[in-house]
């Protein structure tokens, strides 16, 4: 079992946190998130803020949701301070014949091999910035979350291919090549 939990968040240089409306902000030089605290959730562990850091405690140190919200709560608000003080990115590129991507205005262009070209809306609050070639580019912003799901749409608008090779990956990202259909 993780103890993420039992280790306070320290807050970087320029991060500050406050309790509002049963949310936490915390604002920071790259921006500001607001963690919403339902009643049900968030009813299971305490948060103090203290000289420097944020400590999240269980209510119930026996009960088995109790212990997993500590957890839980403990990393995001540790990523909503990570995110504020030096932000997200999430690097891909695209692999294909005429593959490549460009941003006009809010929007991510992707030719991607269909018959037309895939326009998407970059969210509010995330960028989109352009590489060295038109094959490569950086997803964005201060909330991990929204990072993610952006890039994990961009990502299924052309799945790899494991006999091609070719497709939308993330930098890093291996598919393990498939041998095609013997004679």
């Amino acid at each position: 079992m993780s103890r993420a939990g039992k280790y306070p968040v320290k807050l970087k240089d320029g991060v500050s946190v406050a309790m509002a409306d049963n949310a936490l902000v915390v604002k920071g030089p790259k921006g500001e998130l607001k963690l919403t605290l339902d009643t049900k959730n968030a009813g299971l562990v305490d948060i103090a803020i203290e000289e420097g850091q944020v400590v999240v405690t269980p209510k119930d140190a026996e009960d088995k949701a109790s212990r997993a919200m500590w957890g839980t709560m403990n990393r995001n608000i540790r990523s909503a301070v990570q995110g504020v003080s030096e932000g997200f990115a999430k690097p891909m590129y695209m692999k294909g014949v005429g593959y490549k991507a460009s941003v006009k205005g809010n929007q991510l262009v992707l030719v991607a091999g269909y018959s037309h070209d895939v326009i998407m809306d970059i969210p509010a609050g995330l960028t989109v910035v352009m590489g060295e070639t038109p094959t490569e580019f950086t997803v964005m912003g201060i909330d991990k979350c929204l990072v993610g799901q952006f890039a994990d749409k961009i990502h299924k608008v052309r799945k790899a291919d494991p006999y091609k090779g070719k497709g939308i990956f993330y930098k890093g990202e291996r598919i393990r090549r498939k041998e095609g259909k013997k004679k």
